[in-house]
């Protein structure tokens, strides 16, 4: 059997990267899982990974930053997986530039795909989980909580999760809902090497000087956050909520 044989899961921004490699580590430990993204297409690869596996998964089309696409899409969930016990909120953006530069819509949008996509999830979310009395929350943060160049918007927008996170605890813990986040270091994914074009870095230079800044001598991989994750939503981790772990090979 598996760790989470029973559970429905929804992991948003899941069509590929930390999301996709969540939703399938998941789904092997035995949850059904919503493949969630803001293009339903988007989601095919994922949903197949996992019902070739003999897993149970859907793809639903949703923009986290409307009420009523996230409404309808958990809605959804419900009715087609039969239940709503874990979130995974890790949609995300970048739009990356030094402070003189950025544009009112640079900050807007992270602002909004961070932070009001995971205020709207889990508040959705939370109506099925303290009905239930369990649930599992957990936001995706990142080390550019601490500060980054060039990430004034992400950097504020990830470090804003974390007390969204500890206060979220605070709420839901009495009706049997933890929720904490996890702080990725480097994670080799799409963004990074988006980040790397964009300083003109080729992609395994990139790596390679992050590493020689990471004790364990490594980039991070998606499924090392996935590992994680599956951790805080198991029963392993009942007695741990508003913790933010941080994740980047010791750097």
């Amino acid at each position: 059997m598996g760790t989470l044989d029973g559970r429905v899961a929804v992991v948003t921004g899941s069509a590929r990267g930390i999301g996709a490699a969540t939703a399938r580590t998941l789904a092997e430990r035995g949850a059904a899982v919503a493949v969630i993204d803001l293009d339903e297409a988007a989601t095919a690869d994922t949903v197949k990974s996992i019902t070739d596996a003999g897993g149970r998964a859907v793809g639903i089309g949703c923009d986290v930053t409307s009420r009523e696409q996230v409404t309808s899409a958990f809605d959804r969930v419900v009715a087609e997986l039969g239940g709503l016990h874990i979130l995974v909120n890790n949609a995300g953006v970048t739009r990356d530039n030094l402070l003189f530069k950025m544009t009112d819509e640079d900050w807007d949008t992270v602002m909004s795909v961070h932070l009001r996509g995971a205020f709207l999830c889990s508040q959705i979310a939370q109506k099925h989980m303290v009905a239930q009395q369990f649930g599992k929350i957990v936001n995706l943060s990142s080390t550019s909580a601490l500060g980054n160049r060039g990430q004034a918007n992400y950097a504020a927008a990830k470090a804003g999760l974390q007390g969204f996170t500890k206060t979220l605890a605070i709420e839901l813990g009495p009706f049997g809902v933890n929720v904490n986040a996890i702080a990725p270091g480097f994670i080799e994914t799409d963004m990074t090497a988006a980040t790397a074009a964009r300083v003109g870095v080729d992609f395994e230079l990139f790596k390679k000087a992050a590493a020689e800044q990471i004790s364990v001598r490594r980039t991070g991989r998606p499924e090392d956050i996935a590992n994680t994750v599956a951790f805080l939503v198991s029963e392993d981790s009942s007695f741990i909520t508003g913790q933010i772990l941080y994740v980047d090979g010791g750097r």
